[in-house]
């Protein structure tokens, strides 16, 4: 009798949940339907999955997939990649719009798993928020790091540089000349002598550079768990996150034995011993050390907030150095 009892009671529950699922379901839909229909003043958008959205129709040369997906949609298109709604604007006309008119609206930057693990929680100038922090680190950088001034004054180091590069090259006449490592070297040199005040060969801080290649990379990487907060476990699993706190703490190395070297020069003789008479203008670590002990920007900047810096407008160093 018991066992008829749940037996009947079991196909009870079964018959109810059979009957309440569609009018879950059915429900869920009506209740999609009419959110859809009430967001009358967002940008067309392609139909998406769900969970990933319209990840899938990004492809393996996204540039391209936005573009074909903007013949369609129109030059403002509403993406949603996995849980994060992404505005895609594809004209000149829209871009001035929300980059200079409505600059404000569109200032703050989303959480990045890659800037959080190789930017100091994103304490750089690139993907820290809209706020007080942000101008100061902007105010820096253009008035103290990367003004006209500064930039000139790396001039006889570039040209000395290049000269050396051109050398070289004539040295290795009539054999094969390898191009591509010649200017990675000459990037590196020009680098660490603008950024850090001397150049660095062999360890220590000769693969700079390197590094700031693997760098680059990895704000190229796909990490999960950034639009699919929940999926991060992925980003564990496949080693990416690993790999980005790899180059961090080397990154981190770095950067804390060049700060010491300015740090012990600046406190044994005031002024540090320039290599020659070319270097006798401030490199970046001078600069920014400068501005933490006098706070000649109004405001205290930590340890972190300098390497965060070094490392941004290195990159931004390096990739003009290359690519202009």
């Amino acid at each position: 009798k018991v066992t008829g009892k749940k037996e009947t009671m079991s196909s009870f529950l079964l018959l109810h949940s059979l009957f309440f699922l569609p009018v879950i379901l059915s429900l869920i839909i009506v209740y999609k339907w009419i959110k859809t229909n009430n967001q009358k003043n967002i940008p067309p958008s392609p139909p998406r999955l769900p969970i990933l959205g319209n990840l899938h129709q990004l492809g393996k040369a996204p540039h391209r997939s936005l573009h074909s997906l903007s013949q369609k949609y129109g030059d403002l298109m509403l993406l949603q990649l996995g849980s994060k709604p992404t505005l895609v604007v594809s004209s000149a006309h829209a871009a001035r719009e929300i980059m200079k008119t409505h600059d404000l609206i569109f200032s703050n930057r989303p959480k990045s798993i890659t800037a959080s693990k190789l930017l100091y929680n994103g304490r750089d100038v690139v993907f820290a928020n809209y706020g007080e922090y942000w101008r100061q680190m902007r105010s820096m950088c253009v008035l103290q790091l990367l003004s006209t001034k500064r930039v000139q004054s790396f001039r006889a180091i570039r040209e000395e540089e290049t000269a050396l590069m051109v050398e070289k090259i004539m040295r290795s006449i009539p054999s094969v000349a390898n191009l591509t490592e010649t200017f990675v070297t000459l990037a590196n040199d020009v680098v660490c002598r603008a950024a850090f005040g001397r150049k660095y060969s062999g360890g220590g801080c000769g693969n700079f550079v390197v590094l700031l290649k693997q760098f680059v990379e990895l704000f190229g990487e796909f990490p999960v768990g950034d639009f699919v907060p929940w999926l991060r476990w992925i980003d564990k699993v496949n080693g990416l996150e690993d790999k980005m706190q790899k180059v961090a703490k080397q990154f981190d190395a770095i950067l804390e034995l060049i700060l010491e070297e300015h740090l012990d020069s600046l406190n044994t003789h005031g002024n540090r011993d320039k290599l020659d008479q070319v270097e006798k203008v401030k490199d970046f670590v001078d600069v920014l050390l400068e501005v933490q002990r006098d706070e000649t920007v109004g405001f205290s900047i930590d340890r972190e907030c300098i390497k965060a810096l070094i490392l941004v407008t290195s990159q931004l160093l390096y990739a003009s150095i290359l690519f202009r």
